[in-house]
């Protein structure tokens, strides 16, 4: 069994979603961020880092329990797990780990970046707001010319995808019209339409 400690962000939503397409059974257990939730003892315990998500496995690469925190990491380790969503072949494997780390220096940073300045900042600052909006915009640019000739970004779905979809299922946040995008839209509506996927942005 697989303790699942998350939130509804798009970070959360990434292990969630993994989860499910695995088929591994989890428990959730909810750490309210906005009630500075993730910042107990408990959890810290967990992640000395204090976000979500972070997950406990009991049934650890060694038999005995591990726990994870960070997103991409978590992904890998359930990949690992399970076979699934990250290519055998050593070309493939690099291929979908180098798109998986655009999400997680890229993607995430940036998008949250507007997320902030766009929707929860205190007062408008309208330099972040155009630079963290252009920003998104250029990396929307990159994923559209990335999928003009392949479905998923790494080629097969992979956790690359499974990592960067919570995140552009908020393209609204950013001030984005997937309309502009054309590749990245049919990316994301495929995604969308996957029983796991709508399964996972459920969770919590």
């Amino acid at each position: 069994m697989i303790d699942l400690y998350t939130w509804i962000t798009p970070n959360g939503r990434k292990v969630s979603i993994m989860l499910e397409e695995c088929a591994l059974p989890y428990r959730v257990h909810e750490i309210n961020i906005g009630q500075d939730e993730q910042f107990t003892p408990e959890f810290i315990a967990i992640n000395p880092n204090g976000k979500i998500p972070a997950i406990v496995d009991s049934d650890g690469p060694d038999g005995k329990p591990i726990s994870m925190f960070e997103s991409g990491a978590i992904l890998v380790y359930l990949a690992g797990k399970t076979g699934r969503f990250l290519p055998a072949t050593d070309r493939g494997k690099y291929e979908a780990l180098q798109w998986l780390m655009f999400q997680m220096g890229g993607v995430g940073p940036m998008f949250g970046q507007a997320h902030h300045f766009r929707r929860f900042a205190p007062e408008k600052i309208p330099y972040a707001i155009e630079r963290y909006s252009k920003e998104a915009r250029r990396l929307y640019g990159v994923m559209d010319a990335q999928l003009k000739d392949r479905e998923f970004l790494a080629g097969p779905y992979t956790i690359a995808d499974i990592a960067t979809y919570p995140w552009a299922a908020r393209h609204e946040w950013q001030g984005v019209d997937l309309g502009d995008f054309p590749n990245v839209r049919r990316w994301f509506n495929t995604i969308a339409a996957r029983p796991a996927v709508k399964k996972g942005m459920t969770v919590p």
